[in-house]
């Protein structure tokens, strides 16, 4: 112990950690500081050094061995020390000196650690540090001047407005202001901004890209002040807020479509008894009667009853919406057999012509459903067409996704239309003519197989609805036994 006195007296006190290492690697001693920089109370004499740090660092054992062979000292600057519990992380400055007897023979190293946790870097480093995070954020950045007039943005603004940054530069942000956001917003936020108290501004409001589309985002903007305390410049972050509101209403809307369901389930139980009884009670009295007209008057009866019957089991269809019954499907076999089933109670002036692979597409699902989705989207095509025109029913597939599209040269659907269609009880056809749940069923039985279905139309020129379905790795052909000759 005595001989080793002086690391006791040196190190016994101070802000420095040290430890004293065998030519093994082995632990010596360790000075207290040290052992408050890796977490430990206990002594660690005996042990390597990298059992006793946490993290694991190659360099801080590669300088000990050069600092031991070469017999001269070695540095290291920046290394992380870890707690043992991994809570905490000192970053320090490390001297390894070689140790030698009185004869000259090399006794192992002293490591000493300084501390250099938190402290200021070169000014130049971190101002390249800096730049580095400001222009490989994943959000939109923005810098201006006391003014408000733009020096810099980062990619990421670029990206999510469309504008190349020698485009904005010297203009104000207003560029990408979408005029949704009220004045009384604009006049809150310098008021902060330019309150020293204050000196910052965070709110959501709307912008708008180049090419149109709006963007909600939550913008944060704090003023950057000189040494002398005043306003030298603005940094703004915006973080977009678009796929999360996108995502926020498919979640509304499929709360909506849930409540509507059950609705419409208690609602067509109900209609549908005394239904049944009007249906009865004109058949009977059509049995008993000759009259013409008394017949007449009851065929008419009969077939409004009919078609209150058809919007019952619409409305039931839409609120079952069963979870499908998953099994292998050859998406090409059941478009086959859902045009061949439409062709032949549709209008011969209207001609279908079908594109499907010869070989099995194979996807995940419930073929009756799907054969309804196919037949729906054809039977709304024939009724677009007015009895006279051209239906096209491609499928396409990849390795990974298949494509349906199921297309019309009919008149169309306006613009304002074409964002309701998949909503229930949302109908374009004449009074008695359709429920209106067609395409929100179809909507619902395409997302409940992992898949999406959308709509593009030109009025004048026809629509086309879209569907993609995940689709299963094609089987592995069997090898064929061969036969004796």
């Amino acid at each position: 112990m005595a001989a080793h006195g002086w690391f006791e007296a040196t190190f016994g006190r101070g802000p420095m950690g040290a430890l004293l290492i065998d030519p093994e690697g082995r632990i010596e001693r360790a000075n207290s500081v040290f052992r408050d920089f890796v977490g430990i109370s206990d002594d660690p004499a005996g042990k390597k050094v990298e059992e006793v740090i946490a993290l694991k660092d190659e360099r801080l054992e590669t300088a000990r061995v050069r600092a031991q062979s070469e017999e001269r000292s070695r540095s290291l600057h920046g290394f992380p020390l870890e707690s043992q519990d991994g809570q905490r992380r000192h970053v320090v400055d490390v001297e390894l000196y070689p140790q030698s007897n009185e004869s000259g023979a090399v006794t192992g190293v002293l490591a000493v650690f300084h501390d250099r946790t938190g402290a200021h870097q070169d000014p130049s480093a971190s101002a390249r540090l800096f730049y580095q995070a400001f222009m490989h954020s994943t959000n939109a950045m923005e810098l201006t001047d006391r003014d408000g007039f733009l020096i810099d943005v980062n990619p990421s603004f670029e990206r999510i407005y469309g504008y190349r940054r020698e485009e904005v530069i010297g203009r104000r942000p207003n560029v990408v202001a979408s005029g949704k956001t009220s004045r009384a917003i604009y006049t809150g936020m310098w008021r902060d901004l330019l309150d020293p108290k204050v000196g910052s501004w965070s709110g959501e409001i709307v912008n708008r890209a180049r090419d149109g589309v709006e963007h909600p985002v939550l913008l944060t903007i704090t003023a950057i002040h000189s040494e002398d305390g005043t306003i030298s410049h603005f940094l703004g972050v915006a973080v977009d807020l678009t796929e999360l509101r996108s995502l926020e209403r498919q979640a509304m809307h499929s709360d909506r479509l849930v409540s509507l369901g059950q609705l419409a389930a208690g609602v067509a139980h109900e209609i549908n008894t005394p239904l049944a009884n009007i249906m009865l009670i004109a058949e009977s009295v059509r049995r008993r009667t000759s009259d013409p007209w008394t017949r007449g008057r009851v065929d008419s009866l009969l077939h409004q009853t009919e078609s209150a019957a058809r919007i019952v089991r619409g409305l039931l269809d839409f609120a079952r919406r069963p979870e499908p019954k998953v099994g292998e499907v050859d998406l090409a076999e059941t478009i086959r057999s859902a045009v061949g089933f439409v062709r032949g109670k549709q209008s011969d002036d209207v001609s279908v012509e079908v594109s499907v692979p010869a070989e099995v597409v194979r996807v995940q699902g419930d073929r009756d459903q799907l054969h309804q989705v196919v037949t729906n989207l054809l039977n709304n095509a024939y009724d677009a067409l007015n009895g006279r025109g051209r239906i096209e029913v491609r499928l396409t597939a990849d390795s990974e996704r298949v494509q349906l599209s199921v297309s019309d040269d009919g008149p169309g659907i306006p613009a304002e239309v074409l964002t309701h269609l998949f909503e229930p009880f949302f109908t374009t056809k004449p009074e008695g003519k359709g429920t209106g749940l067609g395409l929100a069923i179809c909507h619902g039985t395409v997302e409940s197989h992992g898949g999406t279905i959308d709509v593009e139309s030109v009025v004048g020129h026809g629509s086309t609805f879209t569907i993609h379905l995940p689709r299963l790795p094609a089987e592995p052909a069997t090898a064929r036994p061969t036969l004796p000759s």
